[in-house]
């Protein structure tokens, strides 16, 4: 009897082990990138510097969350002057905003809504994303697009579109 309650709480713990994790964002294994029409071409850019908590239980997505930011000053286009164009207060404002952050208010099996912040600005996105196990945590991946003048971005650029796709590739361990 005694080995038995004990084989049950060891089954017991580990089952709660896998239905629930504290997880962060590994930068390195990670992309947040976008895509924007510039002149009529379609520019792809990136940000690095992920951090945040990442909640997640698999087994009830809808006690999860996600807390989570990039650095603005890790903008990559591939073209050194535009990057140093895109931080100034025109665009990003790298300065005085240096991170784009989400913050989730409500997490489903295959999406999460959250408010995005981006130059000081906040407005609430739905991102449908997929999680599936990797290693010791999860890779969660996601599109959604945003109006970048709801955002302040760009201030009245006839060159540049008003539509960004954004895509996340997040891997996360505890």
């Amino acid at each position: 009897m005694f080995m038995k309650k004990h084989l049950f709480v060891f089954a017991l713990t580990l089952l709660m082990s896998f239905t629930a994790a504290d997880l962060k964002p590994v930068d390195a294994d990670g992309s947040v990138t976008f895509t924007i029409k510039n002149f009529g071409v379609n520019t792809t850019g990136e940000f690095k510097g992920l951090k945040g908590t990442i909640k997640w239980d698999a087994q009830n997505p809808a006690n999860s969350s996600f807390d989570v930011s990039v650095d603005v000053n890790t903008i990559n286009t591939g073209i050194d002057i535009r990057d140093n164009d895109l931080k100034k207060e025109t665009y990003f404002n790298a300065e005085k905003f240096p991170t784009i952050n989400f913050v989730s208010t409500a997490v489903s099996a295959n999406s999460v809504t959250g408010n995005l912040t981006i130059k000081g600005v906040t407005k609430e996105i739905n991102l449908p994303f997929t999680a599936t196990p990797r290693g010791n945590g999860y890779l969660f991946e996601g599109k959604f697009s945003i109006n970048r003048k709801d955002f302040g971005v760009g201030g009245g650029s006839f060159v540049l579109s008003d539509h960004v796709d954004v895509e996340l590739k997040v891997q996360a361990q505890p």
